[in-house]
């Protein structure tokens, strides 16, 4: 046996080693746990955990905030009896997706065609006069051809979905008109698969209810995407080679 293959057997039983040494330790810690509950994990402070970023988000212009005399409120301040409703940069509102599709198209077309082409020469310049030996080389049947097509193609489409759920959605814009440009995104993990729901569009201030909710219909240019990505889905896809070779090969 040669000197490499013997350092190749090396590091795989290392690797094996390793391997088994992990979920023996992930198998005693469970072995520890039978018969009691799941602990919980500690309460920590989430700025100190590691990739943490600091959330940055479009916000309105800060107002000064000036105090008038014999006066008990201040300019900036919320009310009981303000419209709490989203209104401008920074604002949240909650959007209610209620998207139904349903369509049934079935197409049918056929085609026939048939065409004949005959043209011969009978007598060319008084051929018949002439020996047996000349007609040979003289013209008889200059073309002579037949086709014949025919086409018949079905096509139909059943679809049916439904997507009924909620998210938050926050200001970004505040168009001229006083429409405003909103966009929200949720995110929620279950195992190893990431469920994530994506809002964007325009809407009207008169379209939001006084529960400051708005109906995902009256979002005008309306984004509405709702997938996933995991271990799951990855496994659902072809792999990638497959997807090239889909793309590039003409057959």
């Amino acid at each position: 046996m040669s000197r490499s293959s013997l350092n190749r057997i090396v590091r795989a039983g290392a690797l094996l080693m390793i391997l088994s040494l992990a979920s023996g330790c992930s198998a005693i810690n469970r072995l520890s746990q039978i018969g009691e509950t799941p602990k919980l994990s500690a309460i920590e402070n989430p700025t100190s955990q590691p990739g943490y970023k600091p959330v940055q988000m479009p916000m309105p212009k800060p107002e000064v905030v000036s105090y008038n005399a014999n006066s008990l409120w201040r300019n900036g301040s919320r009310a009981f009896f303000k419209d709490q409703r989203a209104r401008q940069i920074g604002d949240l509102l909650t959007v209610l997706v209620k998207f139904t599709d349903q369509a049934n198209i079935a197409n049918e077309t056929q085609r026939s065609r048939t065409s004949s082409e005959d043209a011969n020469i009978n007598d060319f310049i008084g051929a018949k006069t002439l020996g047996i030996q000349a007609q040979k080389v003289l013209p008889g049947s200059l073309l002579n051809t037949d086709s014949s097509s025919s086409y018949d193609g079905k096509g139909s489409v059943q679809r049916q979905e439904t997507l009924q759920t909620n998210v938050a959605a926050v200001v970004t814009q505040v168009l001229p008109n006083g429409n405003l440009v909103v966009e929200g995104k949720q995110e929620i993990r279950v195992n190893y698969e990431i469920r994530e729901l994506i809002v964007a569009g325009i809407v009207r201030p008169e379209d939001i209810q006084s529960d400051n909710t708005i109906d995902s219909t009256k979002i005008a240019q309306a984004r509405i995407a709702y997938g996933g990505r995991g271990q799951i889905s990855d496994f659902q896809q072809p792999r990638y080679g497959q997807q090239v070779t889909d793309v590039l090969l003409p057959f």
